[in-house]
């Protein structure tokens, strides 16, 4: 069957709107949904559509208001106890129905641990495609298909995919590369949430939740650090982290890493920072031994204030850098640990930071 015989059989037309999948963890809502917010609005007021957010939880008291509030025009609320923690199984089944059912245009994911799950799963349900780890989202003022960009071969190029033939258009959008919505409290009327409750029961599902450990985090959450400590193959070996953590420890912040580190078996995959790693925007990005290659910038470049730290002064990443410090890290960090306990408040670092970065820029 040729690809235009395909697209006959689907109408087009039945298919209207952006929806977001909101995901939340132990009631709480993600960073990455408020940047899907964000960017889903974008789409939609290129569509001329609204903006759905869908949710699925038990319990959520406030949430699923406040998404109106982060930009959403309508959100749709699943509310059972078998949704309460994530299972692919029901959530899948709950997501599933409703699409089919309601025929969304674009459906966004965040591409984190459940997104990398539940996208693909539904996608294979749906029968339609999936852009996985996107990072630039925008529609063709032609065909009013949607655009998606993500990394390919080993993030030396970029690659541009449209889901012509096919409905929904899918993908999963990494976190930390989008802004974020904004918060808006003076919504008008009552926030549009439509509470719906599905038919699950546990016999359909097959795994349970049991007990969930919350001693450490199950996913590291570097995209959301307010300052982030990260090392390059200058560090020279696995150990040189174990002086980055305790930098990072005193600014309370995480350790990331490039990709070489990653590739060498000194780090793990999680703490990886750049175009095939995680994107970050903290408000201080410490770049140590780090020479400074396009596919780790991409990652890093949107960070408020970038310190570099490198013995070769001609390292490209000093190009990028607010301030640079040329020398050997394993002198320079512990002095600057040593000075970091003659400060009380660590904010008074990001402050400084921040604040001089945005007056040099102003000028």
């Amino acid at each position: 069957m040729t690809n235009k015989q395909l697209t006959n059989l689907v109408d087009f037309s039945e298919y209207k709107g952006v929806w977001i999948i909101a995901e939340q963890r132990f009631g709480q809502v993600l960073n990455v949904t408020k940047e899907l917010l964000g960017e889903g609005k974008k789409l939609a007021t290129s569509l001329n559509c609204d903006l759905t957010a869908v949710i699925l939880g038990h319990k959520l008291i406030d949430w699923p208001a406040d998404l109106v509030r982060y930009g959403a025009d309508n959100v749709i609320y699943a509310e059972h106890e078998l949704l309460s923690d994530y299972n692919v199984d029901a959530y899948s089944k709950v997501l599933g129905n409703l699409i089919t059912t309601r025929k969304p245009e674009i459906i966004l994911f965040g591409a984190t641990s459940i997104g990398r799950e539940l996208a693909p799963t539904l996608s294979a349900k749906l029968k339609s495609g999936l852009t996985a780890d996107c990072t630039a989202l925008e529609i063709d003022p032609e065909t009013l298909n949607l655009l998606q960009t993500r990394p390919a071969f080993g993030g030396n190029l970029m690659a541009t995919i449209q889901c012509a033939n096919h409905r929904p258009q899918m993908c999963s959008v990494r976190p930390g590369v989008m802004k974020k919505a904004k918060y808006n409290n003076k919504c008008d009327g009552e926030p549009k949430v439509e509470k719906i409750i599905p038919i699950i029961t546990q016999e359909e599902l097959r795994t349970k939740v049991l007990k969930i450990d919350t001693s450490k985090s199950a996913e590291i959450a570097i995209e959301d650090a307010k300052i982030v400590v990260s090392g390059g193959r200058g560090l020279g070996n696995a150990k040189g982290f174990n002086l980055l953590r305790k930098l990072a420890d005193k600014l309370n912040g995480c350790v990331g890493s490039s990709r070489a580190c990653v590739d060498n078996g000194w780090i793990s995959k999680p703490y990886q920072v750049g175009q095939t790693g995680k994107t970050v925007r903290p408000k201080l990005y410490i770049a140590c031994g780090i020479s400074g290659a396009l596919q780790h910038i991409a990652g890093m470049e949107q960070a408020e204030c970038i310190v570099a730290i490198n013995k070769d002064p001609d390292a490209p990443i000093f190009k990028i850098a607010d301030y640079g410090i040329v020398g050997d890290l394993y002198e320079i960090i512990p002095r600057l640990i040593d000075e970091l306990d003659n400060i009380d408040d660590i904010t008074e670092v990001l402050d400084i930071c921040t604040e001089s970065v945005s007056a040099s820029n102003q000028m």
